[in-house]
Formats: structure tokens, C-alpha cells, sequence
């Protein structure tokens, strides 16, 4: 009789913030050697978006030799609707997870992968780490960059206590409500309130922070990291108002990924 073959692991691999930027850090500069050369050995892949990760392969392979050309990797997306709803809490997507896993089952590492930053934070794929766990495989994740801690610790903010909260509503009435609610939660308890926009949304976000916000909440707001030139700019309210009656929409360079955050 066949002995089964060892399962393989789950190993969640960081990328690059540069995506969606005008340009890129040496790849050297942002992952620790360990996290390329392990990326380098996988041949399956569990994908935000697998023209992202082909592109960020290409990358790695400069770096430390594929084990399996671009071409030949397998690489599996996760199902839009994860995207958009999430693959974790109420109104989520149902995604069965546990079919993406396969390889893994056959003995083959599987990488989970976003398009920047950690894979399953402020990113889809927490429903495939559940679902490695619950089948008995072994969850690695690799060393690298995730934006909301980068951002958290260069905003000056409390960073014993926090909470990320995804996107905040686009329509403006329900914006300003909930900007609201959370400050009051942020001043009640002396939580941080972390969230993210589409960069194009960036500066009418900005906007209605700087205008719904009281004077002397801090708000924060980072872009750009790990790139050249990251902008980390954290202020009282009353400031950022002055900034940008003075400045309009180029008080900085907000039309890339950004990271906002806000507290006592």
C-alpha cells in the first residue's frame, strides 16, 4: 500500500506596498531575503489577482531563482464576490475554501497572496487560512510589510488599542454619520480608528474628515510607504483644515494607497 505523501503547508506571503504606485522599491529593500526565497519555491498560489502575482513573481525571480517557471505556476484567484463582500463575517462571500487547499492535501506548499501587503489583513483570504486550519495544514506566515501597522506606528495615535474598519460609506450623509460614530467611540475609549479608501477618493475623504472631525481630534493620513518617499502627516483636525483651505486637494500626494487614522 501507497503511503499518503506528507500535506504541504499554507504559507502567507507578503508583497510589496507599491501597487498602484507610480513607482517601485527594490524588492530587497521591503522583504527579508527568507520571505523571497521561500516565495521562490512555491508552484501554487492562492491569488487576490493572478496578473499581480505573475508581476510580483517576475519580480522575486530577479532576485532568488523560481523553482517553477511563471509560466507553469499554478495560480488559482480567489471568487470576485471575495473581494467586494469579504470572505469573513456577516454578509461575507461563501467561499469553499477547502477546494483551493487541494494541492496543499497532495503535498505541495500553497502560497496566499495579495496584491500588497499581508494576505487576510484589510485584504481577502481569511477564509482559506480557516479553512487550512480546520483540514489539519500547517499556517506559515512569511515576513513582510503590512501597511496598517507601518501606519499605525508613524501616526503618533494609540497603538495599544485599535481597530480597523475597513472603507467607510461613499454617499456623503452616511460618510459623515459614520465618521461621527467612530470619533465618538475614538474619544470615549481612546481607540484608534484605522481605515483605507480607493485612491481616487482619497482627497474628498480627506475632505470630509477635515470638515466632520472636531478641531482637536488627531487625524493621520500615511501614503506611500516602504516607497522612496513616504508621506506620514498626523495633526490635529484644525490644522489639517488650515493645510487645505490653503492648499486645496494638494496638500500631498493622496491620489496613491493611503492608510487613515484618527484619535484623542
Amino acid at each position: 500500500m501507497n503511503a499518503t505523501p506528507p500535506h504541504g503547508r499554507l504559507l502567507l506571503v507578503p508583497t510589496p506596498l507599491d501597487h498602484g504606485c507610480d513607482g517601485q522599491s527594490p524588492l530587497e529593500a521591503v522583504l527579508p531575503l527568507a520571505t523571497v526565497q521561500a516565495a521562490a519555491h512555491i508552484g501554487h498560489w492562492i491569488s487576490e489577482n493572478a496578473k499581480s502575482t505573475r508581476a510580483f513573481l517576475k519580480r522575486v525571480g530577479d532576485v532568488a531563482p523560481l523553482a517553477t517557471p511563471v509560466q507553469a505556476q499554478q495560480i488559482t484567484e480567489l471568487p470576485r464576490e471575495a473581494h467586494k463582500k469579504g470572505d469573513h463575517g456577516p454578509g461575507a462571500a461563501r467561499v469553499d475554501a477547502r477546494a483551493l487547499l487541494a494541492p496543499a492535501l497532495q503535498g505541495h506548499d500553497v502560497g496566499l497572496i495579495s496584491e500588497a501587503g499581508m494576505p487576510a489583513i484589510a485584504d481577502p483570504g481569511s477564509s482559506v487560512v480557516r479553512a487550512a486550519h480546520d483540514l489539519g495544514l500547517q499556517v506559515v506566515p512569511l515576513v513582510g510589510p503590512i501597511s496598517l501597522m507601518l501606519a499605525l506606528a508613524a501616526s503618533g495615535l494609540n497603538g495599544q488599542h485599535f481597530a480597523f474598519v475597513g472603507y467607510l460609506p461613499r454617499e456623503g450623509p452616511a460618510r459623515l454619520q459614520r465618521i461621527q460614530e467612530l470619533e465618538k467611540l475614538a474619544l470615549r475609549t481612546g481607540q484608534t480608528q484605522l481605515f483605507i479608501e480607493t485612491p481616487y477618493r482619497n482627497a474628498a475623504l480627506l475632505q470630509a474628515l477635515a470638515q466632520g472631525l472636531q478641531p482637536g481630534t488627531r487625524l493621520a493620513v500615511a501614503s506611500g510607504l516602504t516607497l522612496p518617499t513616504p508621506q506620514v502627516r498626523s495633526q490635529a483636525v484644525r490644522q489639517w483644515r488650515a493645510l487645505l483651505a490653503d492648499a486645496g486637494q494638494a496638500a500631498g500626494p493622496w491620489d496613491q494607497p493611503a492608510v487613515f487614522a484618527f484619535g484623542p
